[in-house]
């Protein structure tokens, strides 16, 4: 069934903006009193209301008028979250305001152990359950499509069960969920062997079975000292290659070395980036692999912002996650942390917009959607405003009034 939406007071495409560098809000495609006519999943066209409704007179078209004024864009996409999980870290964040070091929260019984550990005392449904209410609530903000990570398990059966919870969770939400598996998030308290003894295990016992039940193609790592260093990830990520895995890093938190290991091995992204300097800089933006900024990590760690308007000037392309996480990024609104970054950092609006829609899918390696564009998913919102620009402006305030995910009215 073909389907009419409109009229829409501006209408952004995102077409034609480039996939890297700075932009300036002029390189947006604005569509006045515009239309969407799309056919089950997929857009057919956009354009002028007039033009699009004169087509459809004589069609077996469903048409949709809205009443007031509306500006419509891709719907969001978010390339890095954690929602699937279990209990809370609010002691944690406390105890951190209060100011105690991350060794101090751990020695209490914090930190992403206690993550692991609530999370393995659920089962599969249960984890399900809850991945597909953070998904919803992600849904009802905006964004469609939600990079979801494994990496509370820390052990073969319990990666297994957090993926299969994932996919689980994907079929009880209207939201695309893409998952990734992060088994290399640290080396489990309970194993113990060295940091690669763990990850040969993990890559030997796990891959295959991630292929043969098709649970993820994507493999992620954080490469920290507080994790895995980037000498000790090179085979595991090399194996991961040789099977056709698409590779993604946690990189530069807090030390650098990780966004070399990314742009070695063409990650997909590199993520957190917040210690890069220069030089990382430069290796990013000579490469095909997308920075992905995090500003609720450093908002929740109170540190500093990704340095995304260097990453920008310098070539690099930029997209914006939220890191929703129970440790540290426990807000998970998209928008109001992508309009903080780009207060601090500067960011014109054009490139905000791109981080969270076409550069965010280009971080998952998604070409058919993040943009309002003939051939691809019809993934959109409309904001009950006269101008784009009040979305950013009032910081998460504006919630979309619509949300359209797949041709359908969420």
């Amino acid at each position: 069934m073909k389907k009419l939406i409109g009229p829409i007071t501006q209408l952004l495409t995102l077409d034609k903006v480039p996939l890297k560098g700075a932009l300036k809000d002029e390189k947006l495609m604005i569509l006045e009193n515009a239309g969407i006519l799309i056919e089950d999943e997929k857009i057919l066209e956009v354009g002028e209301y007039s033009h699009l409704l004169d087509q459809t007179k004589t069609k077996n078209v469903e048409l949709i008028e809205l009443d007031g004024e509306f500006v419509a864009l891709p719907g969001w996409i978010d390339c890095h979250t954690h929602i699937c999980f279990g209990g809370s870290r609010a002691q944690d964040f406390a105890m951190r305001n209060a100011g105690k070091s991350y060794l101090e929260i751990a020695e209490a019984g914090g930190g992403i152990w206690d993550t692991v550990t609530q999370t393995r005392n659920l089962t599969q449904k249960e984890l399900a359950e809850r991945t597909a209410l953070n998904a919803d609530r992600h849904l009802s903000e905006g964004v469609t499509t939600i990079e979801v990570k494994s990496g509370y398990g820390l052990n073969v059966a319990e990666e297994l069960k957090m993926l299969r919870a994932i996919r689980e969770a994907n079929s009880e939400t209207k939201a695309d969920l893409i998952s990734t598996c992060l088994a290399a998030h640290m080396k489990p308290r309970d194993f113990e062997g060295t940091n690669e003894e763990y990850l040969v295990i993990i890559s030997e016992e796990l891959y295959p079975i991630l292929k043969s039940e098709n649970l993820t193609n994507r493999i992620d790592s954080f490469i920290e000292k507080s994790a895995f260093s980037p000498d000790e990830i090179v085979s595991y990520y090399q194996k991961a290659k040789d099977l056709g895995f698409d590779l993604t890093v946690h990189a530069d938190q807090f030390t650098t070395g990780g966004s070399e290991v990314a742009a070695k091995f063409g990650a997909k992204s590199a993520d957190h980036l917040e210690a890069s300097g220069k030089k990382e800089i430069d290796i990013l933006a000579k490469s095909e692999t997308i920075a992905v900024a995090l500003p609720g990590a450093s908002i929740g760690l109170g540190c500093a912002f990704t340095p995304a308007r260097k990453i920008l000037d310098q070539g690099g392309s930029l997209a914006i996650g939220s890191d929703w996480n129970p440790g540290s990024a426990p807000m998970g609104d998209l928008i109001t942390q992508a309009s903080i970054l780009a207060t601090f950092e500067k960011l014109s609006t054009a490139e905000v917009l791109a981080a969270l829609t076409f550069r965010a899918a280009a971080a998952l390696g998604l070409e058919d959607r993040g943009k309002l564009k003939a051939g691809l998913l019809a993934d959109f919102n409309l904001y009950a405003t006269y101008d784009y620009r009040e979305i950013l402006y009032q910081q998460g305030k504006l919630k979309p009034a619509q949300v359209w995910k797949n041709g359908l009215k969420t």
